[in-house]
């Protein structure tokens, strides 16, 4: 993805400052957009940088503040005001807005000819457009067309900035619903949050995965868990109103035939956190007891262990039309403690030490046993598994 931040890191922009909107310089930028009047803002699209000059809007501020309302609306990358005869300064009503709704606002003195500004950026864009794609292939190589020569990636890795040293791992985003949406807005969000973390990545969208090849040598915030990433990535999922996202994270490996496990690794914490209470796992290393599960080879020894533990409740619920396998979950959950299992499900006190009753009659178990609690989490960390 082209951001904002490589744009403005060239030479051909040292005279073109960000004014405001700082933050939002990881925003995605895929084209550029002239207009000198509102009543062609229908024809923005999202991420493209606006450039104006003012020229229809008689240097009245507040047609220029609407102006920047409707680009941030339409998810625009940002606007460019170029400063001269018909917008002498950039109202601080702008700037204020622009900071308060991280949204760049960049001002561009009136000897930059527009003309040749849209030229530069444009054969920027088609440059980088390129040299992305040619990336996203190296990831799809690399993690299904196992084959290839390792010889060959790895030169590719290092033409594309990953050095001898780097400790590969794989990051894995996608939907929570299953569904296959547009993965774009979702990728851009993704982006904007990566773009802090981490100096190097590579990105590809497989089906309703959006797929990151990461190096753990060049992370920028280390003392950081990746966990508070994966939370921040949450919030601006939430904030922009848009539906919940998945990140799983596999280990990180020093060859590059391991890179392909590493991808595995993400989609099984994607799986299971699919399955799991919030907040739900992001790291294949944070799986604990999974791993144990999936490396017994006998299937049927688990088989067996999870119907033995959960057979009968699963049974007498089908009868009775009852949710015991769903408040035993919650149960397990909350560790026993009644006020959160009652808030959690919404039940009296009361009912939550009947349903426990009712429980360990079911299964003939104690429930106040922590050996008992943790054979039947075992169980359903079995189905999770089996599922």
């Amino acid at each position: 993805m082209i951001t904002l931040e490589k744009l403005i890191e060239l030479p051909a922009f040292n005279r073109i400052v960000l004014a405001a909107g700082k933050e939002g310089v990881s925003r995605a930028v895929t084209g550029v957009n002239v207009t000198e009047s509102l009543d062609w803002a229908d024809f923005f699209r999202p991420n493209e940088l606006i450039v104006t000059t003012g020229i229809s809007m008689d240097g009245d501020p507040v047609k220029l503040l609407e102006m920047a309302k409707f680009a941030l609306h339409r998810r625009a990358a940002g606007i460019v005001i170029n400063t001269g005869p018909y917008i002498q300064e950039i109202p601080a009503a702008i700037l204020d807005f622009a900071d308060e709704h991280q949204f760049p606002v960049f001002q561009m003195p009136w000897e930059c000819r527009v003309a040749d500004f849209i030229k530069f950026t444009v054969q920027f864009l088609m440059t980088e457009q390129v040299e992305q794609t040619h990336a996203q292939q190296i990831l799809n190589d690399l993690l299904f067309h196992p084959g290839m020569s390792h010889e060959q990636i790895l030169n590719e890795l290092s033409k594309l900035g990953f050095g001898e040293d780097a400790d590969y791992g794989i990051i894995v985003c996608t939907k929570a619903d299953e569904q296959q949406p547009d993965m774009l807005p979702f990728q851009q969000t993704i982006e904007e949050v990566f773009g802090n973390r981490y100096e190097q990545y590579l990105s590809s969208v497989y089906q309703d995965q959006i797929i990151y090849l990461v190096d753990r040598s060049k992370v920028r915030t280390p003392d950081i868990p990746f966990s508070k990433t994966a939370e921040k990535i949450q919030a601006s999922i939430l904030k922009r109103d848009m539906e919940n996202l998945l990140v799983g994270m596999g280990n990180f490996y020093r060859q590059i035939p391991d890179i392909h496990k590493s991808y595995q690794e993400a989609k099984m914490v994607i799986q299971l956190a699919k399955r799991q209470a919030v907040p739900p796992i992001c790291k294949y290393k944070e799986i604990g007891a999974y791993k144990i599960i999936m490396e017994v080879k006998d299937r049927k020894i688990i088989e067996t262990f999870h119907d033995d533990m959960l057979e009968n409740l699963y049974r007498y619920d089908e009868l009775h039309e009852t949710d015991y396998v769903h408040f035993l979950k919650i149960f397990l959950e909350e560790d026993g403690q009644t006020a959160k299992i009652s808030r959690r499900a919404f039940i009296h006190r009361n009912t939550v030490l009947y349903k426990v009753k009712k429980i360990e009659s079911i299964l003939d178990v104690d429930l106040t046993r922590n050996f008992t609690k943790t054979n039947l989490l075992l169980a359903f960390m079995i189905e999770d598994i089996l599922q």
